[in-house]
């Protein structure tokens, strides 16, 4: 059929009038006719039968019937089927590019909403199946190093079983030459490596950047299936697919870098942190290392006096029993002392020292039994030369440190004495840092010493205080210590809060707010154990601390699970109370915005003893330091924790 219909051109408003008017300037009758002989146009009439083609690109589509001058109408009007031929094969260039432009314009718009390589493979498959007849299709990715080709996308069986690779078969050969191609006999090809179930197929490489990234393939079973305007239109999806596949690809490596230096800044703030934990650690330690030498240096200056007097106690005894045994036989066989003698044991009261003399021996013996037993609380509670793991009794060290405390427990003229209630059962000696333990263990009971003190100094009521320590085995593995007070209770904000280094609710120059956060470290990251708290407003407070049995093998279980794991997030769910409404400690963490904040705490508590802070000079401030030295200690120590440059302004 051909491109140009001659009954259209001829039905345009200007052409039939100027064809009159030609043939009445030619004078001529003229027939226009088409191939079949069907009369379009006649004029006059005709006394010849010459016959004149109009033609298109070789193609009659019809004829002028007349005389010579018939020979001039019919060249003009092939031209003007020329020119309208012409315009038919412009249009349809326009509106294949207007196609190819929405086309590229719809796939452009797809594929920049998304930035991941496989759902983009996929929609650029999918949009292609609609568009091209095939039966199979994929999308690779070239490796780095160009060795190895990743399928990202693919529907359809493209290949029996080998995966296409580089430089090899007709796909590696393609994208290689890092050019596009169109087979329409696949098994015919030379490259053809493998069973295909493809016999045509379409193979464009993938650039952006002058860098082949990899290749989209579609095929199918039928020979000779493809056109020229089929590899154009799959060339179109191959650079927009280029283009996605890269914006991806770089997005994919900076969302990578940005998790990796996310995790390496993590490792280093966690390295910071334990840095800054063992710091703290060190200020805690210094002083309770050398609490712990005077002690023990105490401890053993008076155990060898001690212990010679205790030793020979026995001896005294038994020396006086056996003078007072011979004076008795003396007075029984000599009833009556000479004049001189009788003076003398009237002005000594005999009798009343033989009966006093063995109740002072005793008294002297249960005082030298009462200081043995002190030292050796000291010696238990110090342990300054045991900084490795030992087998030890637990309550030992229980005991040693209410021997420290003795002095706290007893009654003043604020307070009566604080009741110590003691439920301890048989435990087995535990591998632990002892030494630790016992700074733990009193950190705690001064911690419910001054809560309990605190309670009755708010509440004027001098109620009963208690303490009670209670100690038990649990699935024969660990020892849990539970100490539990009836003083005033916290708060769930402030057991949160309470393992934090330099939190404290005790007045300026009480409290340093590092007992906890050093408690967590001996309790959880030395010994591997478990420390959680209850409390509620008015009900008390309870600790439970539970420790392995042998602290030696979790050591060495968790450093062996540590390298053969990949790090985790420290952040523990167990924050959540438990069924018994204990909240586990969590590791303690500050910002630098947290040390702000304690700063001007800090400075708030100064201010409460000394309300002219504000205005004062930094000497002045460090003058009203020195009569806290705790206080100066711990702000030194909060100045090396800052971290950053330029720390965020806190409004006090």
């Amino acid at each position: 059929m051909s491109a140009v219909s001659l009954r259209k051109m001829l039905n345009k408003k200007e052409l039939p009038s100027l064809l009159h008017n030609l043939i009445y300037q030619f004078n001529v009758a003229i027939d226009v006719e088409l191939v079949d002989g069907t009369k379009l146009i006649s004029i006059g009439e005709q006394t010849v039968e010459n016959r004149y083609p109009i033609e298109v690109s070789g193609e009659i589509i019809g004829w002028v019937v007349g005389k010579e001058q018939a020979s001039i109408l019919a060249t003009l009007l092939s031209f003007l089927a020329k020119q309208e031929a012409e315009k038919k094969v412009l249009a349809k260039e326009l509106l294949e590019r207007y196609q190819e432009i929405d086309l590229f314009d719809d796939i452009s718009t797809q594929l920049t909403t998304s930035l991941d390589t496989r759902q983009i493979a996929q929609l650029v498959l999918q949009e292609l199946s609609q568009l091209i007849e095939s039966s199979a299709g994929m999308i690779l990715l070239l490796s780095p190093d160009a060795t190895v080709f990743e399928i990202i996308a693919e529907f359809g069986v493209f290949f029996d079983h080998n995966q296409p690779e580089p430089g090899k078969g007709i796909i590696g050969n393609i994208v290689q030459s890092n050019r596009a191609e169109l087979v329409n006999d696949v098994q015919a090809d030379p490259r053809l490596e493998g069973q295909k179930n493809v016999s045509a197929m379409i193979c464009v490489p993938l650039r952006a950047k002058e860098r082949v990234l990899g290749a989209i393939a579609i095929g199918t079973a039928k020979t000779d299936s493809y056109k020229a305007e089929h590899l154009k239109l799959v060339s179109i999806f191959a650079s927009q697919t280029a283009i996605a596949i890269d914006k991806a690809v770089l997005y994919e490596q900076s969302t990578q870098a940005a998790v990796q230096a996310k995790a390496q800044t993590q490792k280093l703030q966690q390295a910071l942190h334990e840095l800054q934990l063992a710091q703290t650690q060190l200020i805690q330690s210094e002083k309770m290392s050398s609490l712990g030498q005077l002690i023990a240096g105490v401890a053993h200056e008076i155990n060898n006096p001690v212990n010679f007097i205790y030793g020979n106690l026995k001896y005294v005894a038994e020396y006086a029993q056996d003078l007072l045994y011979l004076l008795e036989k003396y007075q029984k066989f000599l009833p009556v002392a000479p004049p001189e003698l009788e003076s003398e044991l009237d002005n000594i009261d005999l009798e009343f020292i033989m009966q006093d003399f063995p109740k002072l021996l005793d008294s002297m013996k249960l005082g030298t039994g009462r200081i043995v037993e002190i030292v050796q609380s000291l010696k238990n509670f110090s342990r300054h030369d045991e900084a490795e793991m030992k087998a030890v009794n637990i309550h030992d060290g229980i005991d040693g440190t209410l021997m420290i405390l003795h002095h706290r427990v007893k009654a003043d003229v604020h307070r009566p004495a604080i009741e110590i209630i003691k439920d301890y059962a048989k435990l087995p000696q535990i591998e632990c840092y002892p030494g630790q333990l016992n700074q733990v263990f009193m950190n705690i009971l001064a911690n419910a010493i001054d809560a309990l003190e605190e309670g009755i100094e708010n509440s004027g009521v001098r109620s009963s205080p208690q303490i009670t320590i209670c100690t038990r085995v649990i699935d024969q593995q660990s020892v849990v210590i539970r100490i539990a007070d009836n003083g005033p209770g916290m708060k769930e904000e402030v057991i949160r809060r309470i393992y934090d280094p330099f939190f404290t609710t005790k007045d300026i120059g009480k409290g340093t707010g590092l007992g906890m956060a050093i408690s967590y470290q001996i309790v959880v990251d030395k010994h591997g154990g478990m420390l959680k708290c209850r409390s509620q407003p008015g009900e008390g407070t309870e600790f439970w601390i539970q420790i392995p049995l042998n602290c030696a093998l979790v050591d060495a279980t968790e450093e062996q699970n540590c390298t053969s794991a990949s790090p985790t997030s420290t952040t523990e769910s167990s924050s959540i109370p438990d069924t018994d409404g204990f909240i586990r400690s969590t590791t303690p963490m500050l910002k630098p915005t947290d040390l702000l904040i304690r700063h001007t705490q800090l400075i708030q508590r100064l201010s409460q003893h000394s309300p002219d802070v504000e205005g004062a000079s930094p000497d002045q401030i460090y003058q009203m330091f020195q009569r806290n030295p705790i206080s100066l200690k711990l702000y030194a120590t909060l100045l090396s924790w800052f971290c950053c440059s330029n720390p965020t302004q806190i409004s006090r």
